[in-house]
């Protein structure tokens, strides 16, 4: 069995990326993105944090949370969010049944992977590079053909706060966009 480490900076800021479990797309619809977004509203409610940035994709979350002064407990926050999505998600349709024997002992509910990856960020260049990456992932996945398009994302927040303009990476006009390279990310989280 592999030996997972994980890194932990207390008030640090963190790149996480979330699966759902074999990927099934249970959030392509608006009352499970709904239903997420509640989660993890209720959870920033009982333990603060921040939510820099976020884009839910159908089989996949991308997240960068900034902790408060001293906190290093992002793990707790991650595992609740799930228990509250689960929660959540049962008031409107059973579990999925597909569950082992090893997810039953360790009380899994069959809707998310097991782990998940966590990326400290070290700097203000490695938080734009995430940033950028979250934004186009939805693009990278070929769900929309611009970063814009996407209805589940941070992109419109931070365009607000003039970190991109709205047609960042835009094919609207017709215009030929050579993509970011993101392979040490995506190397990374499995993508």
């Amino acid at each position: 069995m592999p030996d997972y480490r994980r890194l932990y900076r207390p008030g640090g800021t963190y790149f996480f990326t979330i699966v759902t479990r074999h990927r099934n797309p249970i959030l392509e619809g608006a009352q499970n993105v709904g239903i997420l977004r509640e989660a993890v509203r209720t959870v920033r409610n009982e333990r603060p944090f921040e939510v820099c940035a976020a884009v839910i994709l159908p089989d996949h979350v991308h997240f960068i949370w900034a902790l408060p002064e001293g906190d290093t407990a992002y793990a707790a926050r991650i595992g609740r969010v799930k228990i509250l999505f689960t929660q959540f998600s049962r008031r409107i349709a059973p579990t999925p049944a597909d569950l082992s024997g090893s997810a039953d002992r360790h009380r899994e509910s069959g809707y998310w992977q097991r782990r998940y990856w966590e990326h400290v960020i070290r700097d203000e260049d490695d938080f734009q590079h995430h940033l950028d990456y979250i934004h186009y992932n939805p693009v990278k996945h070929r769900y929309v053909g611009c970063p814009h398009a996407w209805p589940h994302s941070s992109f419109r927040s931070w365009v607000g706060k003039r970190v991109y303009e709205r047609d960042w990476l835009c094919k609207c006009g017709g215009g030929i966009i050579r993509p970011p390279t993101f392979d040490e990310i995506t190397r990374s989280v499995g993508e």
